[in-house]
């Protein structure tokens, strides 16, 4: 699930190198506590390279549609988050029209419907929020540090924002239909010409609703310019349209074991938008008891068939609907947000250095030695690029709150979020949050690390 975007820009690069030393770090890894929650999620990303014009999810009835398997007859009522992640390549290389994104959402009702957009986002790749290199750990606090368009995104919405491009609240009038979003992916003037759109919105609707998310290409003036498809011409291609392509490669099935396994692109409504989660001992217990000095404890994120680090923990969101040579389940949970608290505290007779960080193992089912592994040196491949934020108090007692850009390769374990000095019996809350960006590859985990005592 390595970002197809960065993929197709490292497709002319330099060969590949020979995956560095393995280092397996002793530390268990125990089952993240909580659950996602079912608020359902409009999940638009397969075909994430998009060439040909179509629909790419749709939750409208399929009565009267020319092509009624493209419809998956999903209605959506109070909360609900809209996500879509998509890419354009001029193809041929010479064809550098505007692809355009539209979201469009009906009422079939008899009253007017009022849909709030609490928080939103979109950006593309090139030129709002381009892949370049970044330090494995920075200080975000204004948000302006990031590297591809779900990095931006999911640091505003984490934030709370609704980017200007978005109104606080559309009206939807009985039995039309109005756009959540309209908006290209431009390829012209970039080498190579490609691009890609990603978009989070968190809405809440006080009636019922059909949503579909499509492809078109821009229409042309007379003058030669491009310009936005319009509300009818979106209802056209819905109405008549087949699914967009080309399609990507169709999933592994959930219970076969086999390799490669092949999880699909998402294109569905999947169950939930957050995973809360109260990290103590025991269900009964209030605290999170701390490692003992030189000792390790992780608790998994994001886990998936395949990858559970020996939980047999699947974190994945369920499928409501979805479409039948898409992925099982919305692996990666993009757009889904984690909001962990680990009450911690230290049970020793003396003062502990403590540190939380998040940290990038090397994907596997079973742990085969009793430990994770990471390499010794860092892989190639970016495997999470995202924020975090982190709420405590510091040693002072003063509450603090952080906002961690955070880079990690492959197998790269991680630099501490936060490090703490904890007296004997004191306890310290550290909530930690931030949205699964879907430039990024699972399975990740939280760590709670005690440093060893000096003699």
């Amino acid at each position: 699930m390595f970002p197809l975007l960065l993929n197709l820009l490292l497709a002319q690069s330099t060969p590949p190198t020979p995956p560095p030393e393995e280092v397996v770090q002793p530390q268990q890894v125990r089952p993240l506590p909580g659950q996602l929650n079912n608020i359902p999620t409009f999940n638009s990303n397969s075909p994430e390279l998009v060439l040909k014009e179509g629909i790419l999810l749709s939750t409208f009835p399929p009565t009267g549609k020319k092509v009624p398997t493209a419809h998956l007859n999903f209605p959506f009522r109070g909360r609900f988050d809209v996500f879509a992640h998509h890419i354009a390549r001029a193809e041929p290389p010479e064809d550098l029209r505007s692809l355009y994104l539209g979201i469009i959402v009906h009422n079939p009702g008899s009253t007017p419907v009022k849909i709030n957009i609490l928080q939103a986002a979109s950006y593309l790749s090139q030129p709002d929020a381009p892949f370049i290199d970044l330090p494995s750990l920075s200080r975000n606090t204004l948000g302006t540090v990031y590297a591809g368009p779900g990095d931006r995104v999911m640091s505003d919405v984490l934030r709370g924002r609704r980017q200007n491009i978005f109104p606080a609240q559309i009206e939807i009038p009985p039995g039309q239909s109005q756009m959540l979003l309209n908006l290209p992916i431009p390829v012209k003037g970039l080498t190579p010409p490609l691009n890609g759109r990603s978009t989070l919105m968190r809405l809440r609707s006080n009636g019922t609703v059909y949503a579909a998310s499509m492809a078109m290409f821009a229409k042309m003036n007379t003058d030669g310019g491009e310009r936005a498809p319009s509300v009818k011409e979106w209802q056209t291609l819905l109405e008549s349209g087949d699914l967009s392509g080309p399609r990507d490669k169709t999933p592994t099935p959930l219970e076969e074991t086999g390799k490669p396994r092949i999880y699909g692109r998402v294109a569905g409504v999947a169950s939930g938008t957050q995973w809360r989660a109260l990290v103590t001992d025991t269900p009964k217990t209030r605290y999170l008891t701390i490692p003992q000095p030189g000792q390790v404890f992780s608790y998994a994120i994001d886990t998936l068939h395949g990858g559970t680090l020996g939980t047999n923990q699947i974190q994945s969101a369920n499928m409501l609907v979805r479409y039948p040579d898409t992925a099982y389940r919305a692996h990666g949970n993009y757009g889904i947000q984690y909001s962990l608290k680990l009450p911690l505290y230290n049970n020793t007779q003396n003062l502990q250095s403590v540190s939380v960080s998040m940290q990038t193992p090397l994907k596997e089912d079973q742990l085969v030695k009793p430990g994770l592994r990471f390499f010794s040196t860092p892989a190639r491949q970016t495997f999470f690029r995202g924020t975090v934020r982190v709420r405590y108090k510091n040693d002072q007692g003063k509450s603090q709150t952080k906002f961690m850009h955070l880079v990690q390769k492959r197998g790269q374990p991680g630099e501490p979020l936060i490090l703490l000095n904890m007296k004997s019996g004191d306890r310290r809350l550290v909530e930690v949050d931030f949205l699964y960006p879907p430039d990024a590859t699972p399975p990740q985990v939280l760590t709670v690390a005690t440093q060893p005592q000096t003699k």
